[in-house]
């Protein structure tokens, strides 16, 4: 669906982005990730033709892209982009023909998505009388009302309450089913658990990391283990991983140490009587391998 081969952006003796190559499959959202700084809004604007790259390639499809792609991109910036004096049935007419789109198809459009995210009682109302979240509903409203075939969100559910995030989230799920592929950017990395196909994290205008978020964890990887369990602690555990206490009662982590099963250390703790209530891997989540990768501590497989 997208691909970018070797991309490099400079801004005069600044690499932003510094050989960078990825590809979205048809149909994912994918999860841009990266600290401030790291060249992913630049990767952006090279992708929505805003700038172009200085050398590399960019393809939407089977063709190199070009500013005839951009009717096919939906882009949803972190900063509001709207005009404050305007109202909001006429702001998204306005956008909505810029894509392309007729009065007609504009405004049934429109309508449709104003029920589907409540708030068709806002037609009249000006831009600047709404709140963060509710500029943040129109601003996405925006977005997607060309149906674009690649939809770029930068923190989304920014100024949302949790109610209004999780009917937000709801609609991108129902644009995925459809086959609208997707760029998710955010810092919230359990966001990015629970959206994402796959990543790639940029670092310092570099992709130091790239794939499935299922693989990446176990890729990464720790042999770290949590059990909850009623009785004691078996004195040759010591001896087999370290031991951090979760503080909720006989609740465990345990990171294991080279060589040492899991079904081993179980073991030791039914043998001693226990009654275990769970027992289970603990991988890494995707904040700590961000952070430590972006930081030069992790590697796969480290233990």
């Amino acid at each position: 669906m997208l691909k970018l081969e070797n991309i490099v952006k400079t801004y005069d003796k600044f690499i932003a982005v510094d050989d960078v190559s990825f590809e979205i499959p048809q149909g994912q959202i994918f999860g841009m990730l990266g600290p401030n700084g790291a060249g992913k809004t630049s990767i952006i604007r090279i992708i929505t033709t805003i700038t172009r790259a200085d050398s590399g390639k960019v393809w939407l499809g089977n063709q190199a892209l070009s500013e005839k792609n951009a009717a096919q991109i939906g882009y949803m910036p972190e900063e509001r982009g709207l005009y404050k004096k305007m109202k909001v049935g006429e702001h998204l007419l306005y956008l909505a023909q810029l894509k392309g789109m007729s009065y007609a198809d504009a405004r049934k459009e429109i309508i449709r998505w104003m029920e589907k995210l409540e708030i068709q009682s806002w037609w009249d109302k000006k831009i600047e009388e709404l709140s963060k979240g509710m500029q943040q509903k129109v601003q996405f409203i925006s977005t997607i009302i060309h149906r674009p075939m690649l939809l770029i969100l930068d923190e989304p559910f920014t100024g949302l309450d949790p109610l209004n995030a999780a009917l937000l989230q709801d609609e991108i799920f129902e644009l995925h089913r459809n086959g609208t592929t997707i760029i998710f950017s955010t810092h919230r990395m359990e966001q990015v658990e629970e959206i994402c196909d796959s990543i790639v994290l940029i670092n310092k205008g570099k992709n130091v990391l790239e794939g499935n978020v299922k693989d990446i964890r176990q890729q990464y990887r720790e042999n770290t283990f949590e059990i909850s369990f009623e009785g004691s602690v078996p004195d040759a555990i010591s001896n087999m991983c370290s031991m951090a206490m979760v503080p909720k009662g006989s609740h465990l982590i345990l990171k294991l140490n080279n060589g040492v099963r899991s079904n081993d250390v179980l073991q030791k703790f039914i043998e001693n009587g226990n009654q275990i209530l769970s027992f289970h891997e603990k991988l890494p989540s995707l904040n700590e391998i961000f952070i430590k990768t972006v930081e030069g501590n992790l590697s796969p497989g480290t233990n």
